[in-house]
């Protein structure tokens, strides 16, 4: 009788065999008790070793050489999860060595990793098609290094942590080239840059942007600039920073010089104008910050020629008319059209007149020879007859009650030599210039394309065209309350209001 306890075979149960052993030598397959792994391949002393497969079910895999039973030498591995796939050098199971790194999202590396990430030397295109060739740490862009950036840019420089920091080189699609110190991806310190628009500016740079960049013009001279007729003239001008000092850093911006005469109507006596324009030569007006509006007005430069005495007269007598593309070229920035020399060549008007523009040195410019021509074709000015009595009583030194004219008595419009007037030298030299009156002198920025996307605001001049004295020289400008009021009293375009009777 059996003993108590004793199982009978009947009453044990199911015999379960013992986990299958992976082969010893040779080659074989081999699936883990996880389920998780499994390996085919080359097997030595009961561990992988050799050539062979290792896939995990959620569809990674490694293929390549083993040793002792760990990913070791030359293999190719590929993460399921995030589509990666790296081929090269493995230690211990991580990519270590030289390899290339695709990446599912776009883009791979060609370098050295270590520990799975980018470290040494290496050649990185991301997924917009940028190409960095240079140093990594820690998976960044580290060390010197170069980029060639999607939009055409090419960096060569420092970089810290995947940003250029340090010294740097950035030469822009459009030509542009900055040389200098980077901080956090952004110019930072000295540096000096040569923009795609001929200005150059060296100096500090804080946040990308210059630290002593001009920010506006200056004309200089007397509030009010008086101009003997028919004289050349020249004007300085001066960009100055924020704080008032002179722009001494840049250089080569284009500076355009241009001109409007005042714009009067006679309200008391008729709606006319110092000059009547022809319909079809209709400008806008000019708004300015003293006061009073203008119309274009032609200015020019001898070493362009100036226009004849005979282009002052408009419809059939002009035989030399002033080129209204020339007119354009010199204003057409002062009656809303574009403002910049590509844009009026793309109009079809050539730039005829180099005195035009000027290019800054340093924060300066200067228009030498600057001459305000005759009307254009299409201006016909309105002259102040005066009575004879009344010129009298102006040579005495004396005025009458009534202004420019006696009392209420209006004045009278007429149209420019070549009317009633004798034919004469000095009549020819007057038809040759620009009339007694008030003009503005406009400095505009039209720096093309606009250095770092901005265009200083335009400067204006008060300028006043008074007779020619004998004897004075041509360039020599009146100053002071003395000579403003005679001008006014001899030239003033807008006659007083007649005295109550």
């Amino acid at each position: 009788m059996a003993a108590a306890g004793e199982g009978t075979p009947s009453s044990r149960g199911p015999r379960r065999d013992p986990p299958r052993r992976p082969p010893r030598d040779g080659y074989g397959v081999y699936v883990y008790p996880n389920s998780f792994f499994r390996y085919e391949g080359e097997w030595k002393a009961g561990r992988k070793h050799g050539h062979g497969k290792l896939l995990f079910k959620d569809g990674s895999y490694y293929e390549g050489a083993f040793v002792d039973g760990e990913i070791t030498g030359e293999g190719r591995r590929h993460w399921a999860w995030s589509g990666d796939t790296f081929s090269g050098q493995f230690v211990l199971g991580e990519p270590q060595g030289y390899g290339v790194m695709e990446y599912k999202a776009g883009g791979c590396y060609e370098g050295e990793v270590s520990h799975g990430m980018r470290e040494g030397h290496g050649f990185l295109v991301d997924r917009d098609g940028q190409v960095y060739q240079g140093s990594f740490h820690d998976n960044k862009r580290h060390g010197p290094g170069q980029m060639l950036f999607k939009n055409g840019d090419k960096y060569d420089g420092d970089w810290v942590r995947d940003r250029r920091q340090g010294h740097g080189v950035l030469r822009g699609a459009d030509g542009s080239t900055y040389e200098g110190q980077w901080h956090s991806d952004v110019f930072s310190g000295l540096g000096s840059m040569a923009h795609c628009s001929g200005v150059t500016y060296y100096g500090l740079w804080i946040n990308g942007h210059p630290a002593e960049q001009a920010t506006r013009i200056v004309i200089l001279g007397p509030e009010v600039m008086e101009v003997a007729q028919g004289s050349p003239f020249s004007v300085n001008v001066q960009l100055l920073q924020d704080h008032g000092e002179i722009a001494k850093s840049e250089s080569g911006r284009v500076l355009q010089i241009s001109a409007g005469v005042r714009y009067v109507q006679l309200s008391a006596y008729s709606e006319v104008n110092f000059f009547k324009v022809d319909t079809d030569n209709q400008e806008t007006l000019i708004q300015t910050p003293f006061g009073f509006e203008c119309i274009p007005y032609p200015v020019s430069s001898p070493a362009a020629g100036v226009p004849g005495p005979r282009a002052a007269k408009g419809g059939a007598e002009a035989d030399v008319p002033l080129p209204r593309g020339d007119l354009e070229l010199h204003l057409g920035a002062l009656h809303g059209q574009e403002d910049t020399p590509g844009g009026l060549l793309a109009r079809g008007h050539a730039p005829h007149c180099p005195g035009a523009c000027q290019r800054v040195e340093q924060g300066c410019a200067e228009f030498t020879d600057v001459l305000l021509g005759p009307p254009p074709p299409g201006y016909h000015p309105f002259l102040l007859s005066l009575p004879t009595h009344h010129l009298n009583t102006q040579k005495a030194g004396g005025r009458s009650r009534g202004g420019l004219h006696p009392r209420g008595t209006p004045p009278t419009a007429q149209e420019p030599p070549g009317g009633s007037r004798p034919e004469g030298r000095a009549t020819e030299e007057q038809a040759a210039a620009a009339h007694l009156g008030e003009y503005v002198l406009t400095i505009r920025d039209v720096t093309t394309p606009p250095f770092l996307g901005r265009r200083l605001p335009p400067a204006f001049k008060h300028l006043r065209v008074v007779a020619k004295r004998a004897g004075q020289p041509p360039h020599v400008l009146e100053e002071g309350p003395e000579a403003s009021s005679s001008w006014q009293a001899a030239h003033s375009c807008t006659p007083e209001p007649p005295a109550p009777r």
